[in-house]
């Protein structure tokens, strides 16, 4: 239940009812501001998060706290802000300022026979809904991301980060309500948080059509799994994923262990981390024994779950504690967000390329080869939003592709897919100029 709720005693449907009616009145004046007004504003924005740094943090901590009690392990590393880390948010923040508007751009036109003039331009989507988990830079980065594009946007966080949500939309408010005291016309109710912990909110959230636009569940493949079977608003899918790295039989194996380790332990509770590792029989003997040393380095070390053929070859390179035969039912296909690696052995790449397409969420797949031929196979053969060759799967990210940052990672093949941040939060309007043509 919300604060607001439990206040005024109204029902989880209402309340979310009058965030979205908030959100859409200011969506219809944000579509109208400049860039040099929206920029104003995210400047003001990233001012008011330094300054509120010191309770953010506090509310952090309180989150923090939580989240050790519960058990959240690796989880934890998401949740967690730091000094520094604010510094990195407001940096991004610069970024998506400095990015090129997309609004009102021309995708193309064409002058008819008749003098007609008819061009398509991008516009914003309007209301934008963003449901995540334990995520507090995202509150940010969706906030930001959606004002930059001409969107309100309604933020629904997990209960792990709720004292960490307010205290960021507390801030982020305060400096869009700066800017109305100067005259700036972004609306301060263009960010609205649901503040509230209970499913009936979420599920309200969903069915909002006609005030919100567009849903985005950001977060696991629960959270996906019941956006999926709730919503009424159309809905982006982004988050879940199972990411698989096949080892070609010709490989530079230093290069693919340094590949696989980054991939896996960079940061092991992101969705780009590495899940599934297939390689191929052929160079599992020259594979082994220098993978085994270095998930063994890791700290803590990388428990990998091996079928038959890598079991045998990884034995002795890894401690017996971590190495156990792999459970197809249960290791294949899981998101693991942890320090644990399943890996299997194949016989080619097609064989590798049916697994994948049997287990992948579509989110990203990787392949380890020197051969152009095989890597160029591999990238047309899997269907996910991101194929990679000859580099860490850790790189799908949104501001590693140029984008400033990320509103999410689309598993799905429309509207957007991958990475997408200011030009996937717009659609196209189609805009005629005529000088009185009529239709014969």
């Amino acid at each position: 239940m919300s604060i607001q709720q439990a206040q005024s005693g109204i029902d989880a449907a209402t309340y979310v009812r009058q965030q979205a009616e908030l959100a859409h009145r200011a969506s219809r004046r944000l579509a109208m501001c400049t860039t040099a007004e929206k920029n104003a504003a995210l400047g003001r924005i990233a001012q008011a998060i330094q300054a509120h740094a010191p309770r953010i943090l506090a509310a952090n901590a309180l989150d923090m706290e939580a989240g050790r009690a519960a058990g959240m392990g690796t989880k934890l590393d998401r949740l967690l802000l730091t000094e520094e880390r604010i510094q990195v948010i407001c940096r991004d923040i610069g970024n998506v300022a400095e990015l090129p508007d997309p609004v009102n751009e021309d995708i193309d036109g064409r002058t008819r026979p008749n003098g007609l003039r008819v061009r398509r331009v991008r516009v914003p989507l309007g209301v934008v809904g963003i449901i995540y988990e334990a995520r507090p830079n995202v509150t940010v980065d969706a906030a930001v991301l959606a004002l930059k594009s001409g969107n309100a946007v309604v933020l629904k966080g997990g209960s792990d980060a709720l004292h960490s949500n307010r205290a960021i939309v507390v801030a982020i408010r305060e400096g869009l309500g700066e800017g109305a005291v100067s005259g700036n016309t972004v609306p301060a109710d263009a960010v609205q948080l649901l503040d509230a912990t209970d499913r009936a909110v979420t599920a309200a959230f969903l069915r909002m059509r006609g005030l919100i636009d567009v849903i985005i569940p950001r977060g696991g493949l629960e959270l996906i799994r019941f956006a999926q079977e709730h919503a009424t608003v159309p809905v982006i899918e982004t988050g879940a994923s199972v990411v698989h790295a096949y080892v070609d039989e010709h490989v530079d194996v230093a290069q693919a262990v340094d590949l696989i380790e980054n991939s896996k332990c960079r940061r092991v509770s992101i969705c780009n981390a590495l899940d599934t590792l297939l390689v191929h029989r052929a160079v599992l003997p020259r594979l082994a024994p220098a993978l085994g040393a270095r998930l063994a380095q890791a700290h803590p070390a990388v428990e990998v779950r091996a079928d038959k053929a890598a079991l045998a070859a990884l034995r002795g390179h890894l401690p017996a504690d971590r190495l156990r035969p792999l459970e197809a039912a249960r290791d294949y296909g899981t998101e693991f967000l942890d320090y644990i690696l399943a890996v299997g052995t194949v016989g080619s790449l097609m064989e590798a390329v049916d697994h994948i397409d049997r287990y992948s969420l579509k989110h990203t797949e990787a392949i380890f080869t020197t051969d152009a031929a095989q890597a160029l196979l591999f990238q047309r053969a899997v269907d996910a939003a991101c194929v990679i060759h000859n580099a860490s799967t850790q790189f799908t990210d949104g501001g590693e592709f140029g984008l400033g940052a990320e509103i999410g990672i689309s598993t799905q093949k429309l509207h957007v897919r991958g990475p997408f941040a200011l030009e996937g939060l717009t659609t196209m309007k189609w805009i005629v100029d005529g000088t009185g043509q009529l239709r014969p």
